[in-house]
């Protein structure tokens, strides 16, 4: 059996009416820069959308087949025996050329009645937003499900929806349940569940190339809803250089962000992969058997079966690490 590496995987893209130019012009990907694409998903295990490695000796095995062949040596031994051959994360970039609608996604159990699928609990990183860009998290005020439905309905919902302005470096937390929406001129990171389960309850009225706007899911929505109201909605975290940083931390994945301008070992002791998320800057990833180069826009899938990896920088490097305890 092959031994394992750090993963690199095709890029799967994904156009959308609001998609904008930033995959291309900011993180380098191989994408038209007019062409409105939205997403790009990186790590992936949904069936409909596997990924597909792209480097070493496994170039062009897809995730799916990697997990059902290497099972808790790719995954870990507890995140398999939750999981099995399912990849329990989907890491994504999002660029918003343009308002995504307003919307919200269910827990697991939820989920599982509906789609069979897992809820989506995600976080955002904001990689880039132009000036006086926004993105909506959550409620203002205290609001009834009532109250809500009423003002969607009514198109009056802007004022019970908390708008933030954002910049490069903001995080937001988005449990399952939270209304959220990014705004246009922003670009961000996005990890989360494994599901592509969505219900919007605002569109803007906008139709698609042959006229149809797109489906509005409001039943499903106000089941769905945490209709709570949170003073804060922007994940606090102390910025430091060359020492890790915890900013997410739930039962679906945990997140650090590392900006370091010199090398550094991380220990991956712990019974899970680990996802690197490159933001900024670039590095290598020396795993004792062999190294990988990264740079900005890459996201990588570093093996459970690799414990100890050394992250070399001449220019330094930001990164998101994900992880599942």
């Amino acid at each position: 059996m092959t031994p394992l590496y750090p993963f690199i995987f095709a890029s799967i893209y994904k156009y959308k009416l609001w998609g904008g130019r930033k995959l291309s012009t900011h993180l380098g990907k191989d994408v038209p820069p007019s062409a409105g694409c939205g997403e790009s998903w990186e790590i992936s295990g949904l069936p409909s959308d596997a990924s597909v490695v792209k480097n070493g000796t496994l170039a062009g095995t897809t995730l799916p087949a990697l997990l059902e062949t290497y099972r808790d040596a790719l995954v870990g031994t507890a995140v398999y025996a939750r999981f099995g051959n399912r990849f329990p994360l989907l890491v994504k970039f999002i660029d918003a050329g343009d308002d995504l609608s307003v919307q919200v996604h269910p827990g697991d159990t939820l989920a599982a009645e509906r789609h069979g699928s897992s809820g989506k609990t995600e976080m955002w990183y904001v990689i880039q937003a132009d000036h006086g860009a926004t993105l909506v998290a959550g409620f203002n005020q205290p609001v009834s499900a009532a109250e809500c439905r009423e003002r969607f309905e009514t198109g009056r919902a802007r004022d019970i929806l908390n708008a933030e302005t954002v910049a490069p470096g903001d995080v937001f937390f988005l449990p399952a349940g939270r209304v959220h929406a990014i705004g246009k001129g922003v670009l961000v990171a996005e990890i989360q569940q494994a599901s592509d389960v969505t219900y919007r309850l605002h569109d803007y009225d906008r139709v698609d190339a042959n006229g149809n706007r797109r489906a509005l899911h409001m039943d499903h929505a106000m089941a769905a809803l945490d209709f709570a109201f949170y003073p804060d909605y922007k994940s606090p975290y102390e910025k430091k250089r060359n020492a890790p940083v915890r900013v997410a931390s739930c039962e679906h994945f945990t997140t650090n962000i590392l900006e370091y301008s010199e090398p550094v070992v991380r220990n991956y002791s712990f019974d899970s992969f680990v996802i690197h998320v490159c933001v900024h800057g670039a590095y290598r990833i020396d795993y004792g058997r062999g190294w990988l180069d990264v740079r900005m826009g890459d996201c990588v899938l570093i093996p459970a079966a690799i414990r100890i990896v050394s992250l070399e920088t001449d220019t330094g490097f930001k990164l998101l690490e994900c992880y599942i305890f």
